[in-house]
């Protein structure tokens, strides 16, 4: 009778162990580099809806996926204009139009926008007890950012949903509230 070599078998339960720990994902979502921030131009980069401006000469990750989307994927809901001459900068990548921010649509980030394969989708948001559908219109762009193109605003983050002020009052945030800029949210495709 043959016994079992204990090295082996401590080598399948660290295995085993790290394959079952939480946040231990194979799919994970890392950054894919960095852009280093220029100083905007005078009146350039709009800080409407707490909008961030670039800052001379600061490294920002930049990223070409998104965690992983499941029944209920966890993001960061953050409130965006798609109004001409707002903080949202250029006309909307699904259709090169301006949109009303008193409906309910979002930019998703890189990823999530999947080369426009969700463009005109509805996408089903949860947060503060509530939940509203809004229909995917543009991309909140984590690989490129701190250019008048992007409004001299950095990438996005890998796990943003960019949200018209329609989502927002769906969800019941108030506009006067220090609350109204970002909201840990779940998001499904509806």
């Amino acid at each position: 009778m043959k016994s079992l070599s204990l090295k082996p078998l401590c080598v399948m339960l660290v295995v085993l162990v790290a394959a079952q720990w939480p946040g231990c994902d194979a799919q994970s979502c890392h950054p894919s580099g960095q852009i280093r921030g220029k100083k905007p131009p005078p009146g350039q980069c709009n800080t409407g809806n707490d909008s961030d401006c670039c800052k001379e000469g600061k490294m920002y990750p930049v990223y070409k996926c998104s965690p992983r989307v499941s029944g209920n994927t966890k993001a960061t809901l953050t409130i965006n204009s798609f109004e001409k001459g707002k903080d949202g900068g250029g006309p909307s990548e699904c259709d090169n139009q301006y949109h009303s921010d008193d409906i309910p649509i979002v930019a998703l980030s890189t990823g999530w926008f999947n080369h426009r394969s969700r463009c005109h989708r509805n996408i089903t948001i949860n947060g503060n007890g509530r939940s509203v559908t809004a229909m995917v219109v543009d991309e909140c762009d984590s690989t490129m950012g701190c250019d008048d193109d992007h409004d001299y605003q950095p990438p996005c983050s890998n796990n943003i949903v960019d949200a018209s002020r329609a989502v927002w009052k769906a969800l019941g945030v108030p506009q006067d509230s220090a609350d109204w800029g970002w909201m840990d949210i779940t998001w499904s495709d509806a």
